[in-house]
């Protein structure tokens, strides 16, 4: 993924960061399902470097979309203690969905 992300920074002409960081091990999400059990597995497994962050308007990148959870919770993450200005998402696929 982060190939993919130096490839759409060079073309844009923007830097890429590597400001976010898990606190623990964890399971992919590709397997729940449940979109609270979802929610609740990936609660406060993310963190931020703010310095990196702070004012910034950031692109931020994933290349799966299923149901927005991951996204959400980096997103959350990135505005509130990295005060990020505005964050954007891109995805490059969508996972089909079951339900």
């Amino acid at each position: 993924m982060i190939i993919l992300a130096e490839g759409i920074g060079k073309a844009l002409n923007v830097p890429v960061l590597s400001c976010i960081s898990t606190t623990r091990p964890t399971d992919q999400l590709k397997n729940i399902i449940d979109p609270d059990e979802r929610k609740e597995h990936v609660e406060g497994l993310y963190a931020v470097d703010p310095n990196q962050t702070r004012g910034r308007d950031i692109l931020l990148f994933d290349d799966l979309f299923r149901s927005g959870t991951t996204m959400n919770a980096i997103t959350d993450i990135l505005i509130k203690p990295g005060r990020a200005n505005v964050v954007r998402a891109l995805t490059i696929t969508k996972t089909r969905s079951n339900r």
